[in-house]
């Protein structure tokens, strides 16, 4: 047995609050506490010194999109795009200096003075006349395209979502962004995948969970990723419908993946007037789109109940939401509800939800993977959100603390490349929602970035996520300045807060502070990442 000691930190442990000292053997945690006593228990361990740094759980991202991120990070990131004007002198700057399709990713036509997208004779401009481009909004539920690109998928301009002079969306968009995507190849998918892991594990993420489909990525992404090595752990699910147990364990069979949950489209997003709603968009005829309705929904999930499979759907609207509510409860109706909650099926974003909802999501073991940064780039009264939604409904969006307090797990994640994956700043976005009430504190947040993310990805031991005696030395070292324990930023101090009360503390949150700065990653006592 290999024995490390790691001496003069500050742990986050909820068994040893105050420990400066942690020892692991053979991945696993066994001792945590002052470091005297474990230089006495652990006499022959390997001593790793840390400085005063800050030791925590590792994260886990429940929400990621590895490619496309890994494609943002490596290619044309439009996310930076100030102004129309700039987003297209990005496009003209990456053809310039790059041969093959232009693919790019993020941009926000709400942040721009025009308040409008690129049109095609615009890209067709800016990338040269033949050159094909494909440019995903930073929802990935629209895109914008280039003549070549367009006149390459015959079937577009008469696909659903397909209107001349605006982007596309629905089928119109899935078979642009599948050409697109198809004209890469495995060396330049393997570049992108490197870069995403290689990003995650810089910031202290050890796993991550892969959302794919055949709208998103398609097969060969989702068994290439498979099949890529890395120290982040990859788990991965897939977006496609079953309506029988035979067909949801052939399809899971067939491609590996862990999961038919993740981005099961029931809707679309707000940004791309796509979500399914109950009233219109405040600011555009129409509710959106419905893509599965709780007939689909209770199909789906009763094939999966029945053979043992998690699932899950991407559902953003209040109308969505209320399909994958009625199709839950039918299957619960008739398997009996512990059957359906020890399955630990998923809601993805779960955006716009009232108070029945949260309690029937609850009542049947619903986890909810959330992601804070979608408040934090798009929420609040002069947000876009507001714009889409109107004030009062933009109010009731994301709220984290009622879905807590009903008993429903919550996983923090990013939607990588939609938000940034940098957990510190989920965590902060949670704790510092944009609608007052609708907060977590910050050591809620942190639990269901780590703890409630191995949940999500059907972890139940009781210490995945922890740094407790018997738990897998997954953690990362932090550079941090001082810790405090905090309540939930809209709340007197509670008993929680004091420091006798023995809650470990946690990095400050509070905006505009230095986030922490990972130095070590870790992943069941192997290093992934050292600064």
């Amino acid at each position: 047995m290999s024995t490390q000691l790691l001496v003069g930190g500050r742990i986050y442990s909820s068994s040893s609050p105050d420990a400066t000292a942690m020892a692991v053997t053979d991945g696993t945690v066994v001792w945590l506490g002052a470091e005297r006593p474990g230089r006495a228990l652990h006499p022959d361990a390997e001593i790793i010194d840390l400085d005063g740094a800050f030791v925590a759980p590792a994260f886990v991202d429940t929400h990621v999109h590895v490619t496309a991120l890994g494609l943002q990070l490596t290619g044309l990131d439009l996310s930076r795009a100030r102004s129309l004007p700039h987003c297209l002198e990005l496009v003209r700057e990456f053809s310039a200096a790059h041969r093959g399709t232009v693919i790019g990713d993020g941009w926000d036509e709400t942040r721009w003075p025009e308040q409008r997208p690129p049109s095609t004779a615009e890209l067709d401009a800016a990338a040269g006349t033949g050159r094909a481009v494909y440019l995903a909004r930073v929802d990935a539920h629209s895109a914008v395209a280039s003549t070549a690109l367009l006149d390459a998928v015959p079937a577009v301009r008469d696909a659903n979502g397909y209107t001349a002079g605006e982007p596309l969306r629905a089928e119109a968009h899935h078979l642009v962004r599948a050409a697109a995507l198809d004209t890469l190849d495995r060396a330049g998918r393997d570049r992108a995948r490197a870069a995403a892991l290689d990003h995650a594990a810089a910031h202290g993420v050890v796993a991550v969970h892969e959302c794919g489909g055949p709208q998103i990525a398609g097969r060969t992404d989702i068994r290439e990723l498979l099949e890529f090595e890395h120290g982040v752990q990859v788990r991965a699910y897939w977006g496609e419908a079953v309506t029988s147990a035979a067909g949801a364990r052939a399809l899971v069979d067939e491609l590996g993946v862990h999961g038919l949950a993740g981005d099961l489209f029931v809707d679309g997003s707000f940004g791309s007037h796509t979500a399914w709603l109950r009233e219109p968009y405040a600011d555009r005829a129409g509710t959106g789109i419905g893509y599965l309705d709780a007939d689909a929904i209770t199909a789906h999930v009763r094939a999966c109940t029945e053979a043992g499979i998690q699932a899950g759907f991407h559902a953003i609207g209040d109308a969505a939401a209320d399909a994958v509510v009625e199709g839950v409860s039918r299957v619960a109706a008739e398997l009996g509800a512990p059957a359906v909650a020890t399955r630990g099926h998923r809601i993805e974003h779960a955006e716009l939800l009232d108070g029945g909802q949260i309690a029937k999501l609850a009542e049947f073991g619903v986890i909810a993977s959330v992601q804070p940064g979608f408040d934090a780039a798009w929420g609040g009264p002069d947000g876009m959100y507001a714009t889409r939604l109107g004030a009062d409904r933009a109010a009731a969006a994301n709220p984290f603390s009622a879905m807590a307090a009903a008993g429903i797990s919550l996983a923090i994640s990013s939607d990588a490349p939609v938000t940034a994956l940098n957990p510190w700043e989920a965590v902060r976005a949670a704790a510092h929602h944009r609608t007052p009430g609708h907060q977590i504190s910050p050591r809620a947040a942190f639990a269901a970035a780590t703890r409630g993310a191995w949940r999500a990805g059907g972890v139940r031991d009781g210490v995945a996520g922890t740094l407790v005696p018997g738990a897998p030395a997954s953690y990362a070292v932090w550079e941090a300045a001082d810790l405090v324990v905090a309540a939930a930023s809209d709340t007197v101090q509670r008993w929680s807060t004091d420091p006798r009360s023995g809650v470990p503390g946690l990095p400050s949150l509070d905006p505009g502070v230095a986030l922490p700065r990972c130095l070590r990653t870790v992943r069941a006592g192997t290093v992934i990442y050292d600064a």
